[in-house]
């Protein structure tokens, strides 16, 4: 029965343990290039335990960014910075995992912390959002959106193999794609963004396309022995959008199109969204569950899984096989560590590099001054 800590393999990758940072955009990039602060930020993660280590979603595009301040890889001098990144994640014991993405209608927003609005077109930091259709998001995000011709859409997934491209160089060991939140993959996916008439809108199998002819562009590029995945909206929670059968079915389907493993989220395309779940405890592990049974694929999910008695429940439930951080990862880079002792893991110091461990194992002052919160403090 495997558990948190237990090793996982899907291809030629190794994980350490089923412990992943998911993707989280940190707004600190100059011209899409990454530098020290994100060298620091993941490092100290794979210092910390953590198996798989994404940086932020990676856009594919300039325009593909939420924010002129986001990382991207869509030309050869991105590299440079993101392999510094997959060097420190691998010196440290952990697997570089890339996401790369495109936010579509939902992007040229100012940072969060300066407030999150829209920027228009004209705007120095804006740019014109492109989309499946005409349809502004609504709420913040206030400006017109132009839709993407057929020419415009192979573009966008030549962008992905590209830049898939340019993350072998990188030295990345798994890359997952971004059809999630409300971004360009998620608006083809929901009737709420797409409602087009040609082969990208309207039925099942053409809202689907999209997704489709971006995991061939890049299966062809990205090598078969490493683990190609995706982040998939798989419901709108909203009558009208994207239904979770649906994502059932289009899980299937990109199977025999490459995927190797389905990383299970929510479309984020509205805010009219009915009882949204989001204060409930590891509430998107039964869909992934159900995608597990149904499809025979491998499964993460994130989602309110940052208590160690959690994650470690639906590993060794057999329910998913990854468990993902976002903000437990930001509140401590040693997550994995603290939730080793929290689970009477037998060498919870294994876990970092092999001088910190010397060091922690050979504590011989007062146990409670070590700087680690006694165990019994992550209790489910």
């Amino acid at each position: 029965m495997p558990d948190l800590f237990s090793p996982f393999t899907l291809k030629d990758v190794t994980l350490r343990n089923r412990i992943a940072m998911s993707p989280m955009t940190m707004h600190r990039s100059v011209d899409g290039a990454v530098g020290d602060y994100h060298v620091m930020l993941y490092g100290s993660r794979a210092a910390g335990g953590f198996g798989l280590v994404f940086p932020e979603q990676i856009a594919i595009t300039p325009e593909g960014r939420t924010t002129s301040a986001c990382a991207g890889l869509w030309d050869d001098r991105h590299v440079e910075g993101l392999a510094r990144v997959t060097r420190i994640i691998k010196e440290m014991g952990g697997v570089p995992a890339i996401q790369l993405g495109h936010t579509g209608r939902k992007g040229s927003e100012q940072k969060p912390w300066e407030g999150k609005l829209q920027l228009p077109p004209d705007h120095p930091d804006g740019w014109q959002l492109k989309a499946p259709s005409p349809i502004s998001y609504g709420g913040r995000y206030t400006y017109p959106v132009e839709a993407l011709s057929v020419a415009e859409i192979a573009g966008i997934h030549r962008a992905y193999a590209d830049a898939a491209r340019r993350a072998v160089a990188a030295g990345f060991e798994w890359l997952e794609m971004h059809f999630a939140h409300g971004y360009l993959g998620a608006s083809f996916f929901s009737p709420l963004a797409n409602q087009r008439d040609d082969r990208y809108g309207g039925s099942f199998d053409n809202r689907l396309r999209f997704h489709l002819e971006a995991l061939d562009a890049v299966r062809a590029v990205w090598p078969e022995r490493l683990p190609l995945t995706m982040r998939l909206g798989s419901d709108d929670l909203h009558p009208d959008g994207v239904q979770f059968d649906e994502a059932v079915a289009a899980v299937g389907r990109m199977t025999a199109h490459g995927l190797d493993l389905a990383d299970l989220s929510i479309g984020f395309n509205t805010d009219a969204m009915t009882d949204p779940p989001f204060a409930r405890m590891a509430f998107m592990v039964e869909r992934g569950a159900r995608v597990r049974r149904e499809i025979g694929i491998p499964l993460g999910v994130s989602w309110n899984l940052g208590l160690p008695a959690v994650a470690d429940r639906v590993i060794r439930d057999e329910l998913i096989d990854l468990v993902f951080l976002g903000r437990p990862a930001l509140s401590n880079p040693h997550w994995p560590v603290w939730a080793a002792r929290e689970l009477a893991h037998p060498d919870p110091f294994a876990l970092v590099p092999e001088d910190w461990g010397w060091w922690l194992r050979n504590f011989r002052a007062h146990e409670a001054c070590i700087g680690w919160p006694a165990p019994g403090a992550g209790s489910a």
